[in-house]
């Protein structure tokens, strides 16, 4: 048996021991996005730590749980703190807790997180729908021999973004009267911000807003079988579009407050793709 696949198993089995519930839906929740885990109607939480074998996130902010309950009537399970590959874990690792929701039920992954504008149009505090992404400068988690248990050895990756979930999400910004863009999402290795000669380069290859997660945890997700669909705030315009420094602290303050209108989008959201499957 495959040692990844072993290890993931091994993480089953004792997250299984800790809970029996079943999701429908999995969330990924990125910067500023932190406590929307709070608002939702709460069965269950289980620590990282609780789980053997399992990666711990260590970002500041990341509260590094899994979190069980009920967006309106939807049972859902999220991830309140995710794992980064600059964190210093094999690309394997920063997999595995999207594998894991997928194992527990879960047969839709929402994945958010904060980003730097890159698109001209964008201005800092812009939510934006991701209709396709960029993986290229990060490892793929499909690399090494394939998980037959898990998916195909080349999955497709076309419709990464699934149409009829994006169409879903634009929809539901539309009704609820909040304003989102739509782009390409480019993730880069990071923990350091990009350099305005590759903030060029990724523009001039087509992205819209860079990043330092979630590409390849979608790849993993498709490679299970998932639907997948994603929003970005962005959080800052990135190197050279203003002249400034950037900081940390500037994107999760202004990450904080976009939150109230990120949370609505994602609680409607998932209450409208539930009630379309």
């Amino acid at each position: 048996m495959n040692p990844t696949y072993k290890k993931l198993m091994r993480c089953y089995d004792s997250l299984r021991a800790l809970t029996d519930f079943k999701p429908q839906l999995a969330l990924v929740l990125g910067t500023g996005l932190g406590n929307f885990a709070d608002k939702i109607r709460v069965v269950q939480t289980v620590g990282y730590h609780q789980i053997d074998e399992f990666p711990i996130s260590t970002v500041e902010g990341h509260k590094g749980q899994y979190v069980f309950g009920y967006v309106d009537a939807v049972p859902v399970v999220i991830m309140q703190g995710r794992v980064h590959y600059y964190e210093g874990y094999d690309i394997q690792e920063v997999v595995l807790p999207i594998r894991l929701m997928k194992l527990m039920g879960a047969e839709i992954l929402m994945v958010t997180n904060a980003s730097g504008g890159i698109c001209e149009r964008f201005h800092a505090g812009d939510l934006m729908l991701i209709t396709d992404h960029i993986s290229s400068f990060i490892p793929s988690p499909l690399r090494g021999a394939n998980i037959e248990e898990l998916g195909v050895r080349f999955p497709d990756m076309t419709d990464a973004y699934d149409p009829v979930l994006r169409d879903i999400i634009r929809k539901t910004a539309q009704k609820e009267n909040i304003p989102l863009q739509e782009g390409v999402y480019i993730q880069l290795p990071g923990p350091q911000f990009e350099t305005p000669a590759e903030i060029r380069m990724a523009r001039a290859l087509g992205a819209d807003a860079v990043g330092m997660s979630t590409a390849c945890e979608v790849i993993a997700a498709r490679h299970m079988g998932m639907r997948v669909c994603g929003i970005s705030c962005v959080s800052n315009m990135a190197a050279g579009m203003t002249g400034g420094p950037l900081l940390h602290e500037e994107v999760q303050q202004n990450a904080d407050q976009v939150a109230p209108r990120f949370e609505k989008l994602v609680q409607c959201s998932i209450t409208a793709i539930a009630r379309s499957i």
